[in-house]
């Protein structure tokens, strides 16, 4: 068995988080990075940031993907690494996605959220981007 091959699945919760009730775009990544052989955990709508951080940590994730059209991401996503913060799970990366003007993407990244994807963002852009920044430890 090669190392490769004896890694752990990255395990990424996706959430809709706020009053934001348009999911197409969440369920799109999850089977994309489903399909790109993680294990993925859909929330499905209207969560809490709080309702978000229990899902990853009793999930034991990897990494939390934000999805938000409805404008509260600056409110919203720092909250949820604020809360991971509080919960001493720093090491589980957030990214984010959705209606997000670059300079809220800027500000929301500088403030500890990994990455933001953009409208027109490719599937395979997030996936790749998730393997190549998400890592799990091997199994032991």
């Amino acid at each position: 068995m090669n190392e490769e091959s004896k890694a752990a699945p990255i395990r990424v919760v996706v959430a809709k988080v706020g009053l934001d009730g348009h999911d197409r775009g969440a369920k799109v990544v999850a089977r994309a990075l489903r399909d790109a052989g993680m294990e993925v955990i859909y929330t499905g709508l209207h969560n809490s940031p709080e309702q978000v951080v229990a899902t990853a940590l009793s999930e034991d994730a990897d990494a939390i993907g934000l999805s938000i059209l409805s404008g509260a991401h600056m409110t919203l996503f720092p909250k949820v690494v604020e809360l991971l913060k509080e919960q001493g799970a720093e090491d589980v990366t957030v990214f984010g996605g959705g209606i997000i003007p670059e300079e809220d993407a800027a500000a929301l990244e500088s403030g500890g959220v990994a990455k933001i994807f953009g409208p027109g963002a490719q599937t395979t852009e997030i996936s790749s981007w998730v393997r190549d920044n998400i890592g799990r430890s091997p199994v032991a």
